[in-house]
């Protein structure tokens, strides 16, 4: 009995435990996309404070009981909620959530939310990257944010012409401050390098933010006048992960100028008299050349990244990655090749109150320049010739010559191509070290120190045969440049976070110090013993910066943004060296208002205005206020005793040269509707930009130039943004999206020197002529031009313009304003499809009310040029159209001048998944595309997108871009 009742006892002492028994689950969460197990993962029983984090490999074990809902949350992925009904183990698997991630927009010295924000910022992230054969990372912005235009020519590795509303100089500057990981990097390239970011792997590039408006931009002062790209390299993780892309691209230059054929030539040569006379066709050849197929060639290049990222001594996640890239160029001898090697390291120490992350990158740029000028030479050289000639003692090349002497004309474009070596190197290291405390004591307040580091070295040396058709006696050259330049930035800024009831509050102030070197060695020509090295070094530009910014937010509706930043620059002289760059912004979140909180269709609608003030002292280092001298070359040398010495030759100067400013006023309208399926922005602004940057005349004698940069002239710019976002279709194995955006840009200028207007935009076909013009009420650059006469026909009267101011003279005062080369509307167009594994996207670009200014017809196709100096030379067939013999003014009449509106597709790229082919290969994604499928246009040239350089608009043997085909695949491990 007593045996009995103990044991009841004992049943009754754990009859709770049998009732509610605790299971021990295990389980893994990973990533559905690709399999990778995610650390630090919560793992939450609903309702309850027991919980736990998956460890490194994605793994966790916990106690529940049937009937528990798990709640699994992790930062950037949809959260799931999953009842346990006795499982052992649980495989969970995470969607990314790329809603939220959108939100993060990284800005000025800290990020913030879409919803918190007050500017006009655009974040666009790895997801929403334009694809295809994307060498240097401005291209994956291309026609994907409104109000940037990307153009890049068609050389390997080549440099963009980036834009942001226009710009917002004349002589100045117009490029975007661009900030690599919070370190402002100098858009000064050096010799050897393609430019200042074609030694940057765009595989590394997390995410781009676009600051546009001064009331985000101001936080940069003195350099935000032309908007800022803000760019964020890809950090460690503490799970284990691995990728492999490759990528190869085969190009072809898919359209030529049309000129005449060897046979077409020799027809031409014998039909058509020049002033009276016949050509002498002993001149011509017996071969047909077809020179541009000559010089051109088919490309094959490639593309190579290795990634990983895993946990360093099991506590440092960490982030590795190599690249190589060489790209052909279309034009014979062109090349390019990049190494890359990145780490990234990305502690948090004292439970999160410290995070540090370093990015370290080192990039090898080696290139080949091509003489791109060869291109006009294969258009005019004669098509009768052949490129070789056994006989030839300069190197086996044809030459127009008798015996050794070569006669004056254009030489063979291959010889020139092939006896030069034009080639540099690059090598540069850049990245920062990032120190980010929250206070123990006060975990509100926050103390980050940023330092910054930017080094490139880098060398050209080019080369030319000593059997160059030439008749100099020194044969051939040998040229040799070195040039360095540094980049170093300390940062530091305090930020205080706090949250009350209805009101949200963030400080931050701040200090920045950054310093600019350079300097370099020319060696002249080795060659001639009459030249000598010239070393050289431009004076240090420092920028010291005090700058700080008040968020204001009230009932989470109403937002103010108050920023100030106070610069000075070592550029300006002391009286003017410091500016003041103030900012405000205010933003209605209507959607949280109570009449619309509980609306189907708005989902999101916020009210913006803001006004800011920016600045500009990008200036050449020659054109700051101190005294300069530079060496004499050896026709200023001057005996004194036994020893020459080198003359010193003063520079110009202005010591009252300060500031260029820019005002910025600007409302938009975030919106969102049917829970953010469609979203978007609308933005109207004006910039004003006075005290502008200007190259112009000076009094004789009143200087040692007689052009010097002043601060002369103000320009305006309006326009109008908008952008779509559209989930079309978003269904579990089917998504449909797409991305539209269109920028309306009106540029003037309000006023110049004395209203005096300023001649630009330098042409080919004489000399001295200019084809542009700085005029106050119109754009600009706008083309200056005679207006064309016309004979009953329709055809053009050679020589014959109309004479606008009536006087019976036609001189330049009867030239008018037609068009210019800026676009009226610029447009971008994506979209990405996907079905089961499948996925498609393609990007499309547009330009309209863009004109161009075809140097190419107006300096070659006139009949005159058929005789080439002492030999002939070819023509474009677009002589037969107009049939101009030649005058000294025919260049600038107004036919030349085309609107040169396009609409093009830039990249379509389709592929495939297979996930989890392996316990170790987790995906291989096999993908192939086509870059610069189509062009539509009515432009008459080679290609209507010419406005790369100094001189937009004006078409003058670009270097054409080809077609690529691409394949490429993906590995993640």
């Amino acid at each position: 009995m007593k045996t009995t009742i103990k044991r009841l006892l004992f049943f009754l002492l754990f009859a709770p435990t049998l009732i509610f028994a605790q299971n021990r689950v295990k389980g893994t969460v990973t990533e559905k996309a690709t399999s990778i197990p995610l650390p630090g993962v919560n793992v939450v029983i609903k309702g309850t404070a027991t919980g736990t984090a998956t460890d490194f490999d994605g793994n966790f074990q916990i106690e529940a009981k049937n009937g528990d809902i798990f709640v699994v949350t992790y930062i950037g992925f949809q959260s799931q909620e999953i009842t346990y009904s006795g499982q052992t183990t649980l495989n969970i698997q995470l969607n990314e959530d790329a809603a939220l991630l959108n939100e993060i927009v990284v800005i000025g010295y800290g990020s913030t939310t879409k919803k918190d924000a007050t500017g006009s910022v655009e974040a666009i992230t790895s997801e929403g990257f334009t694809r295809g054969n994307i060498v240097t990372p401005e291209n994956l912005l291309s026609g994907r944010v409104s109000g940037v235009s990307v153009t890049t020519s068609g050389a390997p590795g080549s440099g963009s012409q980036i834009r942001i509303r226009g710009g917002s100089s004349i002589n100045g500057s117009n490029d975007p401050l661009i900030i690599i990981d919070g370190l402002p990097i100098d858009n000064n390239s050096v010799k050897g390098s393609r430019g200042v970011l074609a030694s940057i792997n765009p595989n590394d590039i997390d995410s781009f933010s676009v600051l546009k408006d001064a009331s985000a931009t101001a936080i940069y002062g003195s350099r935000a006048s032309n908007g800022v790209i803000i760019i964020v390299t890809k950090k460690g993780k503490s799970s284990f992960s691995a990728t492999y892309d490759t990528q190869y691209s085969f190009g072809e230059i898919a359209n030529r100028i049309d000129v005449f054929s060897g046979d077409e030539y020799r027809n031409l040569v014998a039909s058509q008299p020049l002033n009276g006379t016949t050509l002498d066709e002993s001149l011509l050849g017996a071969t047909s050349t077809d020179w541009q197929d000559e010089i051109f060639r088919n490309t094959v290049s490639s593309q190579h990244n290795i990634s990983m990222q895993g946990s360093l001594f099991q506590a440092i996640p960490t982030r590795f990655s190599f690249g190589l890239t060489n790209q052909e160029g279309a034009l014979m001898t062109s090349e390019f090749e990049r190494r890359n090697l990145g780490l990234a390291l990305n502690p948090s120490l004292f439970k999160d109150h410290l995070k540090i992350n370093l990015n370290a990158n080192m990039s090898f740029e080696d290139n080949r320049f091509a003489d791109s000028g060869q291109i006009g030479a294969a258009l005019s050289y004669d098509p009768t010739q052949p490129v070789y000639d056994t006989t030839s003692p300069f190197d086996g090349y044809y030459q127009h010559r008798n015996g050794t002497t070569v006669l004056n004309g254009t030489t063979n474009p291959v010889a020139s191509l092939l006896q030069t070596n034009n080639s540099g190197d690059s090598n540069r290291v850049y990245g920062n070290l990032n120190f980010d405390y929250k206070f123990h004591f006060l975990p509100d307040l926050r103390a980050v120190i940023n330092i910054g580091y930017d080094e490139t070295k880098a060398k050209e040396i080019q080369s030319t045969s000593y059997n160059v058709p030439t008749n100099d006696p020194v044969k051939g050259n040998t040229l040799r440049r070195f040039e360095n330049r540094t980049n170093k930035l300390l940062d530091g800024y305090l930020n205080y976070k706090k949250e009350f009831e209805n009101f949200r509050t963030e400080l931050m102030a701040g200090y920045s110090y950054q310093k600019f070197t350079f300097n370099g060695n020319d060696t002249g020509n080795l060659r001639d013993p009459q030249t000598f090295a010239n070393t050289y070094a431009d004076p240090d530009v420092v920028l010291i910066g005090f700058f700080g910014r008040a968020n204001l937010t009230f009932s989470e509706k109403y937002l103010v943004t108050l920023t100030y930043r106070r610069d000075g620059t070592s550029r300006f002289s002391e009286e003017n060296r410091w500016g003041n760059f103030p900012a405000a912004a205010v933003a209605w979140n209507i959607s949280d208002e109570d009449f619309l909180k509980d609306s189907k269709t708005i989902s999101n609608l916020k009210l913006r205005a803001g006004y800011g003030i920016t600045g500009q002292q990008s200036i050449s280092e020659k054109d700051i206020f101190l005294n300069r001298y530079r060496g004499g070359d050896a026709n200023s040398q001057y005996q004194f005793g036994n020893q020459v010495i080198q003359s010193l030759i003063a520079s110009e100067i202005n010591p009252d040269i300060k500031w260029e400013e820019t005002a910025t006023i600007e409302f938009g309208i975030d919106y969102g509707v049917f829970d953010n399926r469609v979203s978007g922005s609308l933005n109207f602004f004006q910039k004003n930009s006075t005290d502008l940057l200007f190259s112009a005349a000076v009094a004789d004698g009143t200087n040692f130039s007689n052009n010097i940069i002043q601060n002369i002239g103000e320009l305006q710019t309006r326009g109008i943004e908008f952008s779509v976002n559209a989930d079309v279709v978003k269904q579990k194995d089917f998504t449909i999206d797409f991305n539209f955006n269109a920028t309306f840009l009106d540029r003037e200028i309000k006023e110049l020197a004395q209203g005096q207007d300023v001649k630009t935009g330098g042409i080919s076909g004489g000399t001295g002529n200019n084809i542009q013009i700085l005029s106050e009420g119109f754009s600009p650059n706008s083309f200056n031009v005679y207006k064309q006469l016309y004979d009953t026909s329709g055809n053009p009267i050679e020589g014959a313009y109309v004479d606008l101011n009536g006087d019976n003279v036609i001189n330049e005062d009867d030239r008018y304003l037609k068009e210019n080369p800026g676009a009226d509307a610029i447009l971008g167009f994506q979209s990405n499809v996907n079905y089961k594994n499948f996925d498609f996207s393609f990007n499309m670009r547009a330009n309209l009310g863009n004109y161009v200014y075809n140097n190419v017809n107006s300096s070659r196709s006139q009949y005159q040029l058929l005789q080439d100096n002492a030999v002939l030379g070819n023509l474009p067939t677009s002589v037969l159209d107009n049939n101009f013999q030649r005058t000294a003014d025919v260049i600038i009449s107004d036919i030349y001048v085309e609107d040169a509106s396009f609409l093009k597709m830039d990249n379509i790229t389709l592929g495939y998944t297979f996930p989890n082919v392996s316990k170790k290969l987790k995906s291989i994604r096999l993908w192939a595309g086509i870059q610069n499928v189509f062009t539509i246009t009515n432009y008459s040239g080679l290609d209507p997108e010419v406005s790369v350089g100094t001189d937009q608009g004006i078409d003058n043997n670009i270097y054409p871009r080809p077609r690529t085909i691409l394949a490429g695949a993906n590995f993640k491990f």
